[in-house]
């Protein structure tokens, strides 16, 4: 019985990555008439934008929660 879901899901898998590949085919067209591609962005702007913004969110959304959560917690009285 393993063998026999493990081959369905390889078949599928397989299945799905071919469909995806198929599918991006039209990403790789020429570009239309009306296009008018801005400049492109050098390696600082796209390492600010694709690295270290996300990251500068990410903390900014994890210090807000760690700050929400101990305002919540009180001292015990003992």
């Amino acid at each position: 019985m393993d063998n026999k879901n493990a081959l369905r899901a390889g078949a599928l898998a397989a299945g799905t990555t071919l469909m995806m590949i198929l599918m991006t085919s039209p990403a790789l067209a020429a570009r239309d008439d009306g296009d008018d591609p801005g400049p492109g962005l050098s390696v600082a702007e796209t390492l600010g934008l694709f690295v270290a913004a996300p990251i500068l969110i990410f903390a900014v959304i994890a210090g807000l929660v760690i700050l929400g959560d101990k305002s919540r917690k009180q001292p015990k009285q003992g």
